[in-house]
């Protein structure tokens, strides 16, 4: 997996309950997107392959999971959230609210 180390960083500034988190869904992102590229960009992981496709992001409660290219996305469950025409974002805040099958569909969606 091609981890960037500036990634590693801004992950290794959060609890120890989020980078658990934080690091399952980089991992996620990686086994399920060829090619996938990660760096910093507007102070946060931003992952991409030709095209910037989702974002993570920790606050003290939750980590942000954002997807761009959201016109692609398919969530019958309405787990998403967001009000925007563009991105639309999964809040995190356990290991158990992780769901790896749904996250691989959706970055297949919106990489596809």
């Amino acid at each position: 997996m091609n981890y960037n180390k500036k990634v590693t960083e801004y992950i290794d500034k959060a609890t120890e309950e989020q980078i658990i988190i934080l690091e399952t869904l980089r991992k996620i992102v990686h086994e399920t997107i060829d090619n996938v590229s990660e760096e910093i960009k507007w102070n946060m992981p931003v992952f991409n392959n030709g095209k910037d496709f989702a974002y993570l992001r920790f606050a003290k409660k939750h980590i942000t999971l954002g997807f761009y290219k959201i016109d692609k996305l398919i969530d019958p469950e309405n787990l998403l959230e967001g009000e925007g025409n563009t991105l639309k974002h999964l809040k995190i805040r356990s290991v158990d609210d992780i769901k790896p099958k749904i996250i691989s569909e959706w970055l297949q969606q919106i990489t596809g």
